[in-house]
């Protein structure tokens, strides 16, 4: 199947697939202390954070999804635009496919074309380190004049594609830190689902990786996006797909990990994220900021009407959110205190995580990266 087939096939069985929500991401398992005298009214509370050096105006961004045809370029079309005019950052989806066709370079150039001013983030898959030379890979960033790369993991969705790559060596991993010194942009190491270990955080820190999406557990299952290509196809791979379509690291669970590793890192926390109140759990954990994309997705089938609706009902949700714990701005939400309990605490506790040490982490998050 080409890439741009397989890129449409994905759209469809994660919108009206039953893909999401396979797992949890604990973030039930999260609650902000209630402050009674905030000390301060809702129309007084900051969402304005910075990334990539630019002024965003809520802490959140809507993660890459897709492009490569003119049906997909009318969703980064869309995206693009709102995303504008909210003011936050957008991902475009593996641009792979705009290095074998030149054809599918407009549906990614569109997002700067639309989005003149937010960060915009460039996208390109591990195996693909190893196929693409540094030029190449420029050309991907030039396209939509990207303010980072993203690099993605998706080695447990590829592994259950019929025509994925499970090319995932460490050697590949010098070169990440070949292509990174020779940008002019930062570099994200990006999961998609299936969220970072401390292990896996450590390895990027000791190789100079400072951005990190750690897309946990609990949203779009992309290894049941391919159990359900797969059924389609009669593929024996589907059978065992069912086993896994739950696996991965919760998100709650994945940016207490990273951050506990990576102190100084700037940490998207993705994976799950639906509403508002989502957000400021995942900035109280550890993220710098937060991410999704299928909500978005949703959206988007309906409209920029629809989805600039949805976006503002998450920046309300979140000022509410911050006005309960007594936040008036960003970096006061990394310090409330919060109760974890439930599995989320015994994942804590089986993982060795020092509660204390992870609270003064967490606590002192550092916003040089911003």
């Amino acid at each position: 199947m080409s890439i741009k087939k397989r890129k449409m096939e994905h759209i469809e069985v994660t919108l009206y697939g039953d893909v999401d929500g396979i797992t949890s991401t604990l973030m039930s398992d999260v609650d902000l202390v209630h402050q009674a005298i905030p000390g301060f009214s809702i129309e007084e509370i900051n969402i304005g954070t910075k990334f990539l050096k630019k002024e965003i105006s809520a802490p959140f961004m809507i993660t890459g999804m897709t492009g490569g045809s003119e049906e997909l370029m009318l969703i980064n079309s869309t995206i693009a635009e709102v995303a504008e005019n909210i003011g936050i950052p957008m991902g475009v989806g593996s641009q792979r496919i705009a290095i074998e066709n030149s054809e599918a370079e407009e549906s990614f150039r569109i997002a700067r074309k639309k989005a003149p001013s937010i960060p915009l983030i460039a996208n390109i898959g591990y195996p693909q380190l190893a196929n693409y030379t540094v030029k190449e890979i420029d050309k991907l960033i030039n396209l939509i004049e990207a303010d980072a790369l993203a690099v993605h993991l998706n080695v447990a969705q590829e592994v259950f594609q019929p025509e994925g790559e499970t090319n995932y060596y460490f050697e590949y991993l010098e070169k990440l830190v070949d292509l990174s010194r020779s940008l002019d942009i930062p570099l994200i190491v990006k999961e998609t689902g299936c969220g970072i270990s401390m292990e896996t955080a450590n390895l990027l820190e000791k190789h100079g990786i400072s951005y990190v999406d750690i897309s946990g557990a609990g949203g779009t299952s992309w290894i049941g996006v391919e159990m359900i290509r797969g059924q389609r196809r009669n593929n024996p791979k589907s059978k065992s797909a069912k086993l896994f379509a739950n696996w991965g690291i919760p998100t709650a669970a994945s940016i207490i990990e990273t951050r506990y590793v990576m102190n100084n890192a700037f940490i998207i926390g993705s994976g799950g994220i639906r509403n508002g109140l989502d957000v400021a759990k995942a900035i109280a954990l550890g993220s710098n900021i937060s991410g999704f994309a299928l909500p978005a997705l949703g959206e988007v089938i309906r409209g920029k009407a629809s989805l600039t609706e949805f976006l503002q009902s998450v920046i309300f949700e979140l000022k509410v959110g911050m006005l309960l714990t007594g936040s008036k701005d960003v970096k006061q939400l990394h310090k409330v205190p919060l109760v974890i309990s439930s599995k989320l605490l015994n994942w804590i506790q089986a993982r060795g995580i020092e509660v204390l040490k992870y609270e003064e982490i967490r606590k002192h998050i550092d916003g040089k990266l911003y």
